[in-house]
C-alpha cells in the first residue's frame, strides 16, 4: 500500500487555511491542520492540532502528530500570521511580542522541525504565506516580520536545494480571493523544479 504524502498547515481553521486543507486532500495528501481554535475532523486522513503556533508545545505537537499519525512530513504550509495596523510610534511591547511570536518565531521553529523530518525522507516543500500591505494601512510591524520571510525563503531555498527541499512563498494582497491564493500554493506544490520564488497574488496592485 502506498503511503500518502503528508502536509502540515498552520492557520487552517477558516478562509485560505481551511481551503488549503480541502485542496491538499484533493491532491491525495494526509493533512495535519493547526489553528488556535479548530474542531476535530471526521476525515481519518485529517488530524487537527489546536493551539497558538507562537507556543513551543503547539509547534512540536503539529509536527509530532504528522510523524506519529502518518509517519512523515512532506510539506509545511506556514499560513498562520498576525497583522496589527497601528501608526509606528503606537506599537506596544505586547504588539511586538504577539506579532513576532507568530510571524517570526512560530515560522522559524516549526520550519526547523519540519525540515529536520524532511531530511530523513529525502526531501520536501516549505511554502509560506507572507503579506503585501499596499493598501494604505500602517504596517511597519507586519513589514518587519513578513518582509523578512520573503528573504529567508530565498536563503533556505539555496541552502537546501541540494537536499531536494524546495522553499517558496506566496504574497497575497490585503484581501485576495481565497481561491487565487490556494491555486498559487497548489501550483507551487506541483511545480517540482520551482524553488526560491515569491509569487505575488495581488492583481497587479
Amino acid at each position: 500500500m502506498n503511503t500518502p504524502k503528508v502536509v502540515v498547515i498552520t492557520g487552517a481553521s477558516e478562509g485560505v487555511g481551511a481551503a488549503l486543507v480541502s485542496a491538499y486532500r484533493e491532491l491525495g495528501y494526509a493533512v495535519v491542520a493547526n489553528a488556535r481554535s479548530i474542531a476535530p475532523s471526521t476525515d481519518p486522513m485529517v488530524r487537527t492540532v489546536a493551539g497558538d503556533i507562537a507556543c513551543p508545545a503547539v509547534r512540536a505537537n503539529a509536527i509530532g502528530e504528522a510523524v506519529s499519525a502518518f509517519g512523515r512530513v512532506d510539506t509545511l504550509v506556514n499560513h498562520a500570521g498576525v497583522f496589527v495596523a497601528k501608526p509606528f510610534t503606537e506599537y506596544t511591547e505586547d504588539d511586538y511580542a504577539r506579532v513576532t511570536g507568530v510571524n517570526l518565531r512560530g515560522f522559524f521553529e516549526i520550519s526547523q522541525r519540519a525540515i529536520d523530518v524532511m531530511l530523513t525522507h529525502g526531501g520536501g516543500h516549505l511554502v509560506t504565506v507572507t503579506a503585501s500591505r499596499d493598501n494604505g494601512l500602517p504596517s511597519a510591524l507586519a513589514s518587519l516580520t513578513r518582509g523578512g520571510l520573503d528573504a529567508v525563503t530565498r536563503s533556505l531555498a539555496a541552502e537546501y536545494a541540494s537536499q531536494d527541499i524546495r522553499v517558496n512563498a506566496v504574497t497575497p494582497a490585503h484581501a485576495p480571493g481565497d481561491g487565487d491564493v490556494v491555486d498559487a500554493i497548489v501550483h507551487l506544490e506541483t511545480a517540482e523544479l520551482v524553488t526560491g520564488v515569491v509569487v505575488r497574488v495581488d492583481g497587479g496592485r
